[in-house]
């Protein structure tokens, strides 16, 4: 599971109190290898030392640092600043698209009533647009999720074949992998990230993949 989030939505240094259920977890579910990957906004919490002890207490476990790198419009600067400077010392660094046109946190609770209020075609092009950026920004690995957008459900009305099929020529062409999350499942559109389509033309294009739940607690 190569998508976790110890500190889920607010920033809480790394303890071995807040890590070891993680591994417990992992270990409980038959996970043998996973990657702690917080947002890149709660940068500051991130202990590679901790992380270190982690693995000396739980040498069964493969437990690889890592963090998610967005699009934030406040913090994302201070984020890639963070990760160039640590790059050494991260295992793997996700990309992902949160925010779009209008610093619109898109995928938060409650934004249906402003998916119905824009024009849905828009939105599905604003947001592939900003993945292809992160895709070639050189300072990722993975994309997470890739078709995040679908979140609650909406698709567009136009063909997005060509757009798709772009987007994974750009992870492609940048030999980096994209995740199987879960994390649709939980949420209202209930349907794995990225779709079946995606998928199947991904494969084609030889791009790698991995898994991931993006676990927000452990549980998870």
């Amino acid at each position: 599971d190569y998508h976790l989030h110890p500190q889920g939505h607010r920033l809480q240094p790394y303890t071995q109190e807040l890590l070891q259920p993680w591994a417990n977890h992992a270990r409980q579910v038959g996970l043998r290898d996973i990657a702690l990957t917080d947002h890149d906004r709660y940068h500051a919490g991130v202990d590679f030392d901790e992380i270190d002890r982690l693995r000396e207490t739980n040498p069964d476990l493969k437990i690889r640092a890592g963090i998610e790198l967005d699009n934030d419009p406040i913090h994302s600067a201070a984020g890639r600043a963070w990760v160039e400077k640590n790059w050494d010392r991260l295992d793997v660094v996700l990309g992902s698209v949160h925010f779009l046109r209008g610093d619109w946190a898109f995928d938060h609770a409650g934004e249906e009533a402003e998916f119905a209020r824009r024009d849905i075609d828009e939105v599905y092009a604003d947001y592939y647009a900003r993945i292809r950026t992160m895709a070639g920004s050189g300072l990722v690995d993975c994309m997470a999720h890739l078709d995040l957008v679908k979140i609650f459900g909406f698709r567009p009305t136009s063909d997005f074949s060509d757009v798709i099929d772009a987007v994974l020529a750009e992870i492609r062409d940048a030999k980096i992998a994209m995740e199987l999350s879960t994390a649709g499942w939980r949420k209202p559109v209930r349907e794995l990230y990225p779709s079946d389509e995606i998928i199947r033309r991904a494969v084609a294009k030889k791009i790698p993949f991995t898994t991931a739940s993006d676990g927000h607690s452990h549980v998870q």
